[in-house]
């Protein structure tokens, strides 16, 4: 049997800022940056596919400050929600809230304080994508709540986190086009792929207390639906790519995606929670191969 995975505190960033300030970091979980990459990337894949050529760096820089806050706020919102339940769970028992590092009310105003932010950085793009952006908070808010209603949660994640793709289309045309439909519709089938993957690390603590996820619903099938999702969102993101015009060295870029997500299937064990970390980890990757695949398809 494996040992108990649990949270890694108070080293590299999180240890090099001030003593007071550590529980807020960890609260927008600075220590742990893939949940940022993975809501970045849609936003860059929906700035590169919507430019004319290359990619405008300073929405890049913007999307990449934006992800950062809005994750800590999606993450503090998850963690209010959440906070009971993760006191009974052994990876997420050490969380600010669920441990009282933090108090309920101290994380609602810095969840104030991150949203404040976050629209700031909002109102420096036009106004299609202050409100597309808006809106984007009506999941931001009912999404960490799924998981006691329905088995699907890694679908409303996947709906929230893939957003960007809207969001980088209206910013460089003041629209969304059909092709940034059918990429926000592959992020989503992505998601799905990678946060079974994750919830496989909780998935008997998540039975106990009665949290819902794919992981439980799948169970040792997990493995067959993963790869379905992994080929769903690499058809769709090849559809986009055919309907945008980009030259084939998207489509080989979306074979090195392919062959490494097969890799990373090949070598996932559901049962080691650590393992199940690294193999979601790994979806970083696959996620700049697309984001290269894009740019390289529009110059060549």
């Amino acid at each position: 049997m494996t040992q108990p995975f649990t949270d890694i505190r108070e080293t590299g960033l999180i240890a090099a800022l001030p003593e007071r300030a550590r529980p807020y970091a960890r609260l927008m979980r600075l220590d742990r940056p893939i949940g940022t990459w993975l809501l970045l990337l849609p936003c860059w894949w929906g700035v590169a596919l919507a430019a004319p050529l290359f990619p405008n760096l300073w929405f890049m820089l913007l999307f990449g400050l934006g992800a950062v806050v809005m994750r800590g706020a999606g993450c503090t919102i998850n963690d209010i929600y959440d906070r009971e339940l993760d006191a009974r769970v052994e990876r997420t028992r050490v969380r600010p809230l669920a441990s009282g590092e933090v108090s309920l009310t101290q994380a609602v105003i810095f969840l104030a304080a991150l949203l404040l932010v976050g629209f700031g950085i909002l109102m420096l793009f036009n106004r299609a994508t202050v409100v597309t952006g808006a809106l984007s908070l009506l999941l931001v808010f009912t999404y960490p709540l799924m998981k006691r209603v329905t088995w699907w949660p890694q679908l409303f994640l996947g709906l929230t986190f893939n957003w960007g793709v809207l969001l980088g289309s209206t910013a460089v045309t003041g629209g969304i086009d059909p092709a940034h439909i059918v990429m926000y519709a592959a992020g989503v089938c992505w998601t799905l792929a990678y946060d079974t993957i994750y919830a496989h690390q909780d998935a008997r603590d998540d039975a106990a207390v009665g949290i819902k996820s794919t992981a439980l619903l799948f169970g040792e099938h997990s493995p067959r639906w993963v790869a379905i999702f992994y080929v769903l969102a690499l058809l769709l993101l090849a559809l986009a790519g055919w309907i945008a015009g980009l030259g084939r060295t998207y489509e080989w870029g979306l074979l090195a995606a392919g062959c490494f997500a097969a890799v990373q299937l090949t070598l996932w064990k559901p049962d080691e929670p650590e393992d199940c970390l690294k193999r979601f980890r790994a979806n970083r990757n696959f996620g700049l191969i697309i984001l290269a695949a894009i740019v390289l398809g529009k110059m060549l």
